[in-house]
């Protein structure tokens, strides 16, 4: 996966926003205003995804390229390597259930909001 490859899936879903508040460097999605997904720009190694606790562990003991997300709460958060044991389409498993995580997590109001959104 390259990052323009990872940048049009996460652009393609529903009420997500890019934005760079951590830096120049460091690529955010959001969804509805809340975070589900960063990566470096220059340096697309890996990407930080919100996880299940119990199943972030249960990836990190099956894959050696998911880890504990770097600088982030290591409870809720996995650094997934790009281009390493976990394939392509488990990535983007792994970002649709980032997503998912979040959206649910939103209050009542923004998700029949985010519910009204057409997918453009």
């Amino acid at each position: 996966m390259n990052i323009e490859e990872y940048r049009d899936f996460c652009l393609a879903k529903k009420g997500v926003s890019e934005e760079s508040p951590f830096g120049p460097d460091t690529l955010v999605y959001k969804v509805m205003g809340k975070m589900f997904s960063l990566s470096g720009i220059e340096n697309f190694e890996y990407i930080n995804l919100k996880c299940d606790p119990d199943r972030a562990i249960d990836l990190r003991e099956r894959h050696e390229d998911v880890r504990p997300g770097y600088h982030m709460n290591k409870k809720l958060w996995n650094s997934v390597y790009i281009n390493g044991d976990v394939e392509d389409k488990i990535v983007l498993e792994l970002i649709d259930h980032s997503y998912d995580l979040v959206v649910k997590s939103l209050t009542k109001k923004l998700q029949a909001e985010l519910e009204g959104m057409s997918n453009d």
